[in-house]
């Protein structure tokens, strides 16, 4: 019988004000009151079937919900026999719960449009080279797939043959078009706007990009902030409290009308609903604009940001150097060369990178015993020589000798900006490259903004030598700026910020600052979403340019703000009501319940203006 009412709710709803408009019709227009208050005492019962099953659903679990102070409310109406009373909140507050369902799921719009996103299925080359079609769920990693014009891509993976432009929006909230040509890598979700590619699957399913970045947000819409956790508490006691108050102003002035009306009034509503519906309208802006923030916790804490430590290489530079010197100390050049492509080959760090830019048809050697120097470089043997490649700390730590004039050398190449790279072979120096990289365009205006927004220290850490961090710092009017930095001297770092009472952002590319990133307040990885960063950090910032960041902390203020607002328009209503029905005698039960359902509504749409809230 409680699932037949349940399901009926709507029906019922509709009824019941059918019977309203009757009472009222009939006052005035038909009998004049003979049939009004048979029709409000069935829209009085009708109204309080469903209302009556949830608080009884509530109560079996121990908690007072609105519902019980309702269904008390409307007993104690036909225990004085006010039937239009018991009509009219009975139909407001089921017609308030549609309201409030109808426009919430307005807030979810932005969000639900991701999962939208997701292709179902794909066309799969099979054992005998044609292309079939297949769910997306079947396809497995190292699959050839067919993607046309039009087409969303199904997995994470590499353009194995053909050429066209890709729609990134769902990844990097930016619909302009990216080449796509072999060797390329494209995402999941992303739209092929024109061309036709077979590409290998890499990351298929949950693992790919684009759901992690569903996972996430979804998840994020779940994530409580200590003022959620603090209001669910409130709301647990609050509600008891307000059927206390209720019995007690009962008994005093012997008023069942007044008593019932302050339970009606009390109702906590909208405080309830306030941030949860601000959370997931902030979330659902974040989305639209590649913006990732894993709950209202990490909104709250980002909103209160007074420092925000960055890394450098890939954050506040470009991330793509380029070789503007090298200096060879040997005379064996093409194979002091051959042997420094071969090892950088196997990194992915910019600066190898821009080795291999530069040297890309060098002949490469086999390379054994690899091993990484955590902030200093790598060592390897290639045909039986002991070859360091790595910054001027890593030589000194492994003892090779430098001269006077080397070092005289490494310094006027950093006092030029340039990021070193050494190598030693055999204990001996043989080589000193100078690599340049470019800050991003606009980066200072943007921090002028972080600034604005009431970011008071902004602090440059990097493991690049302490010459080029100056300049970089110098340039940008950075507060700090620290170079020759390990991993685990930025997250002390942050440790000792933290304890001077700041609360730290740190912005880096979460793959090498995972450590960073998670011991800030806040951490936020640029770049495309990489698992780590996912993982490790706070907020993804999806799309590789800087003024996002600004673009986050707007949005994270302003869902702050409008978090505080509602929690202010919600109090304020039921301060005001109960204060209205103790001293005056202008509001009824009815009215009261009215203006109820009114503030849960007003949140609601104050809450979905940030739906479309400008992030700049």
């Amino acid at each position: 019988m409680q699932k037949i009412i349940l399901n009926h709710k709507k029906e019922i709803t509709i009824l019941n004000g059918l019977l309203i408009i009757l009472a009222v019709m009939d006052h005035f227009f038909l009998t004049h009151g003979n049939l009004a208050g048979k029709a409000l005492f069935i829209a009085g019962i009708l109204g309080l079937l469903p209302v009556f099953v949830q608080a009884y659903q509530s109560l079996k679990i121990k908690v007072v919900s609105i519902d019980v102070l309702v269904t008390i409310a409307v007993l104690g109406a036909f225990f004085v026999k006010s039937y239009e009373e018991a009509a009219v909140v009975t139909f407001l507050f089921l017609a308030g719960h549609f309201l409030e369902q109808a426009t919430i799921s307005k807030t979810r719009k932005a969000i639900k449009s991701l999962t939208d996103m997701a292709p179902e299925s794909s066309l799969r080359k099979n054992s005998s080279g044609e292309f079939e079609v297949v769910a997306v769920d079947d396809i497995e990693k190292g699959d050839i797939l067919l993607v046309k014009t039009g087409d969303k891509m199904p997995v994470d993976g590499q353009v194995i043959k053909g050429s066209g432009y890709a729609n990134e929006a769902s990844i990097t909230g930016e619909s302009k078009e990216v080449v796509k040509k072999i060797g390329a890598t494209v995402s999941a979700g992303t739209i092929l706007e024109n061309g036709t590619l077979q590409i290998q699957a890499e990351r298929v399913g949950e693992d790919t990009t684009f759901g992690k970045i569903i996972e996430l947000v979804e998840e994020a819409q779940d994530s409580k902030s200590d003022a959620e956790r603090f209001i669910d508490k409130f709301s647990k006691y609050y509600t008891p409290a307000v059927l206390l108050l209720g019995l007690i102003v009962g008994i005093v002035s012997k008023d069942v009308k007044l008593a019932v009306t302050i339970l009606v009034l009390g109702c906590p509503g909208a405080l309830v609903i306030g941030i949860p519906v601000s959370n997931v309208a902030g979330i659902g802006n974040g989305a639209k604009h590649g913006i990732l923030l894993k709950g209202s916790e990490t909104i709250q804490n980002f909103g209160k940001t007074d420092t925000i430590i960055f890394d450098k290489t890939g954050t506040l530079t470009q991330g793509n150097p380029s070789v503007s010197e090298v200096l060879f100390l040997s005379e064996i050049r093409e194979e002091i060369l051959s042997e420094l492509v071969s090892i950088e080959a196997e990194s992915d760090h910019p600066l190898a990178k821009a080795i291999l830019s530069k040297f890309p048809n060098q002949k490469r050697k086999l390379v054994s015993e690899t091993k990484t120097i955590k902030g200093g470089g790598v060592s390897a043997r290639i045909n039986h020589q002991q070859i360091f490649v790595g910054n001027l700390h890593l030589m000194q730590t492994q003892k090779i000798p430098l001269t006077t004039a080397t070092l005289n050398k490494i310094e006027q190449l950093e006092q030029t900006g340039n990021s070193i790279v050494l190598m030693a072979r055999n204990q001996k120096l043989v080589l000193i490259m100078g690599i340049k990289d470019q800050i991003r365009k606009g980066v200072k205006e943007d921090l002028n903004a972080l600034k604005k927004l009431g970011v008071q220290n902004l602090v440059l850490l990097s493991g690049d030598n302490q010459g080029t961090v100056d300049i970089v710092a110098s340039q940008l009017e950075m507060t700090q700026a620290y170079g020759n930095m390990l991993p685990a001297d930025k997250a002390n770092a942050i440790k000792k910020a933290q304890d001077k009472g700041h609360n730290v952002t740190f912005v880096g590319d979460g793959v090498n600052d995972s450590p960073s990133l998670a011991n800030a307040n806040t951490g936020i990885a640029m770049g495309s979403g990489t698992d780590v960063a996912i993982e490790t950090s706070d907020i993804v910032l999806m799309n590789s340019e800087f003024n996002r960041l600004v673009q986050a902390l707007t949005l994270a203020k302003a869902t702050t703000r409008n978090m505080k607002q509602n929690i202010f328009i919600a109090v304020g209503v039921v301060v005001f009501l109960l204060l209205s029905v103790l001293f005056s005698n202008w509001i009824s039960m009815g009215i009261g319940m009215f203006v109820h359902e009114a503030s849960i509504l007003v949140v609601i749409l104050n809450a979905i203006r940030l739906l479309n809230h400008p992030l700049r």
